[in-house]
């Protein structure tokens, strides 16, 4: 497997993705520079990873969603390549138009970093398949605006799809929209695209994969797409 994690000016977490991949999959990597307009030859997987890119100036991802390196990165999604956005990497594939919705300011207006439990929706995805269906997992989440919003359609589509994919749950492991941490609609954390190819989500499965540091409920995305692309 071959992963091209993307670095714009203010990311901050292609680190933790880098060691991710390399520890649960042992994947050739690169880094690519968001001025570059071309990925790696032979790239299975692009991952946009969480942070600050362009110092959210703007609305957050929406320079980062017109740098050079997204044509490719729309080439790759269009072939079926498999692309992940975690956190303002989700952002960048909602305002690239990858992803359909908004990531906008948190309900409560306050910075949020905490753990967060999750409702694996569906386990037939490139990113889910080494999950239960309707597993609850813990991830970190560190936003500010990770409030996931859309029209009224949008969100019956996405929903009728069955499109949504993580999904914020309480401790009982049931789901309260009017307790979402942070006012995401439906209690959303993370969609796929149409062909599935394509995962956005806000909490961060690469902070916990390693179990010297904590728990390892993120292993399994990981482990995830890397079986999918062996299959392939």
């Amino acid at each position: 497997m071959k992963a091209a994690v993307l670095l714009f000016p203010g990311s901050n977490r292609e680190g933790d993705v880098a060691h991710a991949l390399k520890t649960v999959t042992g994947t050739q990597l690169a880094i690519v520079w968001h001025a570059e307009t071309e990925l790696p030859a032979g790239t299975d997987l692009v991952v946009l990873p969480g942070g600050f890119s362009y110092g959210d100036y703007l609305r957050c991802g929406a320079i980062a969603a017109r740098a050079a390196i997204m044509e490719a990165v729309r080439a790759h999604a269009a072939r079926g390549g498999l692309v992940l956005g975690i956190c303002n990497g989700f952002q960048i594939l909602c305002e690239s138009g990858l992803l359909p919705g908004v990531l906008v300011r948190n309900a409560r207006l306050r910075f949020i970093c905490r753990e967060a439990l999750l409702k694996v929706e569906r386990n037939d995805t490139p990113f889910t398949r080494r999950y239960g269906k309707g597993a609850v997992v813990r991830f970190p989440v560190a936003h500010g605006e990770g409030n996931y919003t859309a029209d009224a359609e949008t969100l019956a589509r996405l929903e009728g799809d069955g499109r949504v994919v993580f999904r914020y749950v309480m401790a009982d492991g049931k789901r309260d929209d009017t307790q979402v941490l942070n006012g995401a609609a439906n209690s959303i954390a993370g969609i796929v695209s149409e062909k599935l190819n394509v995962l956005g989500l806000m909490p961060h499965p690469e902070n916990h994969v390693d179990p010297l540091i904590g728990p390892t409920d993120g292993r399994a995305l990981f482990e995830s797409i890397a079986g999918m692309l062996e299959k392939a």
